[in-house]
């Protein structure tokens, strides 16, 4: 540990005092001295800082999920690493939805996939020595969805993992989910280097679109736009877990929940070193708990956002009451 993380430490501590809205657990001690050592300071008064903690992990509760599962080999799913498992994903996900919840299952083995989105009470749940791989065709992640890049709202490419406005969802398991992005895939759409194609003009566009008051259901990003999907991105969410999974080589941002409530990261290992690689951003949310991680990023290890300029201030929602403890910050 450097010295100065221990000036880091306190000032991330007084900023809690103030404003008692985003709490990293300290690195030294547990939680019970941090409240010990404030609790003077605030006697009489209203909980604020390190005083509100047990009060937002009260508050976060993981999903719990029917005792059913769904294998998806059931469904027609092979994993030989070639095969396009797309479709026996989507069934085995409605199916698991429409008995009232559980399990998708994923054994041992190498599953290709295009986008995989998941409905309420739906656990997708990843085996010991299985591994989900992302179709590296763009064209697999349309049509456009509601997402958001670099905190603005548009219609774009799908996230690898999406969930819009549902609740009970979670992606756990010993597994592995792999992007399969690299040099030749998904990366080079950051750089502006011709004449490789890239995002310059289009994320221009989007932004000009954003300072003008264009409707995100108007602002459509799809084949053409090279603005690269999230890879796990819960959008308007209640109830969210993800847990044990091992993430790699991500297009951009990795575990990006939008505007939930109620999130639980924990135990995740995140190793992808690509551009706008960040591990966990949650963005607009509350009662976040990211506990127990490893991040070994290509940028931000945890980044807390509340939208872009013009679409910040017209969602208007913060990020607030937000936990991180545990982790081990590698790189990034």
């Amino acid at each position: 540990m450097h010295d100065d993380s221990l000036t880091r430490r306190g000032f991330v501590k007084a900023c809690a005092l103030g404003a008692g809205a985003v709490l990293a657990a300290p690195l030294l001690g547990d939680r019970e001295r941090a409240e010990a050592a404030l609790r003077p300071l605030l006697s009489g008064a209203e909980p604020t800082g390190w005083e509100l903690v047990p009060r937002i992990l009260a508050r976060i509760r993981p999903p719990v999920f029917p005792r059913r599962d769904f294998p998806v080999t059931r469904y027609g799913a092979v994993g030989n690493g070639t095969t396009d498992n797309t479709r026996a994903f989507r069934r085995a996900i409605a199916a698991c939805a429409a008995a009232g919840g559980g399990r998708v299952v994923v054994p041992a083995g190498r599953f290709l996939t295009g986008p995989i989105h998941l409905k309420s009470r739906v656990n997708l749940h990843l085996s010991r020595g299985a591994t989900v791989a992302f179709s590296r065709d763009p064209k697999a992640y349309l049509p456009p969805v509601l997402t958001r890049f670099e905190g603005v709202e548009l219609m774009g490419y799908s996230p690898f993992i999406y969930a819009l406005d549902q609740h009970d969802v979670a992606i756990t398991g010993e597994g592995t989910l792999d992007g399969q992005a690299d040099e030749t895939h998904w990366w080079p759409w950051k750089a502006a280097k011709a004449p490789a194609p890239n995002q310059v003009a289009a994320r221009t566009r989007l932004i000009a679109m954003m300072e003008a008051g264009v409707p995100a259901a108007q602002r459509v990003f799809a084949e053409g736009s090279y603005l690269r999907p999230q890879f796990i991105q819960p959008y308007r969410c209640r109830n969210v877990l993800i847990e044990g999974v091992t993430i790699v080589n991500s297009p951009m941002w990795e575990i990006h929940p939008v505007l939930c409530t109620n999130v639980t990261v924990r135990g995740v290992k995140i190793d992808s070193h690509g551009p706008n690689n960040d591990g966990c951003d949650p963005e607009s949310c509350r009662d976040v708990l990211i506990e127990n991680c490893v991040f070994d990023t290509g940028d931000d290890c945890i980044a807390i956002k509340s939208g872009r300029n013009a679409d910040g201030r017209r969602i208007a929602v913060p990020s607030e009451n937000i936990v991180i403890r545990g982790c081990r910050m590698k790189d990034g």
